[in-house]
């Protein structure tokens, strides 16, 4: 758990933080993770419509802001992004289909069909916006190591240049912040475990339906994860009912 930067006991939480919150297994650490672990009082969430093609993730999303208490969740609607975008992310355009990892050769693991274009510069900055009309000095989001492989706006150099561009502001900047960055899915689960988290009320899969499809690339870098820490994923063996919680039409 080295890779995530945990708080000392010595530092002052920041008193207030913007999170953005999609419903899956990274955000939803985070989220807990600022509340119960940074001990960050206010906490503002912010999920997205942003063209996806299901709203499990959303729905998933308001139940973990719900259980972590937070000051404010807010869902915005950038769903002209995915018109925008069309023809570009199999996450955005129902004719590309969702690869298999397994699928993928080198070149694709660069920039995989998966990969939306621009999507984090975008939301980012509208939380960025957020925060600062709310004097709120952080933003926080999720990127974290294995993202790395595919998505260039979950790198460390990506960080850097967003905040040297923030930086500019001539009043108070914003500082975007991803204390997962250098962390796999594995550091996360451990920490979320001892946070509480359930992660039975999260969702993954890139695919929507039901239950998680278990074959495409962020079904399969969950599985890893749990498989690696030595217990069975909650959300492969929840009920009908359960199942239901999280189906429900657009938040």
């Amino acid at each position: 758990m080295s890779a995530i930067n945990r708080q000392s006991p010595t530092q002052t939480p920041p008193p207030s933080a913007v999170v953005l919150l999609s419903g899956g297994l990274d955000s939803t650490t985070l989220l807990h993770y600022l509340r119960k672990d940074l001990g960050v009082n206010t906490v503002f969430a912010l999920s997205f419509r942003y063209g996806q093609k299901h709203a499990r993730e959303l729905e998933a999303a308001r139940w973990q802001a719900r259980a972590a208490g937070v000051a404010e969740h807010r869902f915005i609607d950038v769903s002209f992004f995915g018109e925008l975008t069309a023809g570009r992310s199999a996450l955005t355009d129902a004719a590309i289909a969702i690869p298999r990892l397994e699928e993928l050769d080198e070149a694709a693991r660069r920039q995989p069909p998966t990969y939306v274009p621009n999507r984090n510069m975008m939301l980012l900055s509208l939380a960025a916006a957020y925060a600062e009309a709310r004097g709120v000095a952080d933003v926080y989001y999720g990127a974290q190591a294995q993202d790395r492989y595919g998505y260039w706006d979950c790198t460390p150099e990506f960080l850097e240049r967003i905040n040297a561009l923030l930086a500019l502001n001539r009043g108070t900047p914003v500082v975007v912040r991803a204390p997962f960055m250098t962390a796999r899915k594995a550091d996360e689960l451990r920490l979320g475990l001892k946070l509480g988290v359930d992660y039975a009320h999260t969702w993954t899969c890139y695919a929507g339906g039901v239950q998680p499809c278990g074959d495409c690339p962020s079904c399969e870098e969950r599985a890893a994860a749990f498989r690696e820490i030595g217990i069975a994923d909650p959300l492969a063996a929840v009920g009908p009912d359960e199942e239901r919680d999280c189906r429900g039409g657009r938040p």
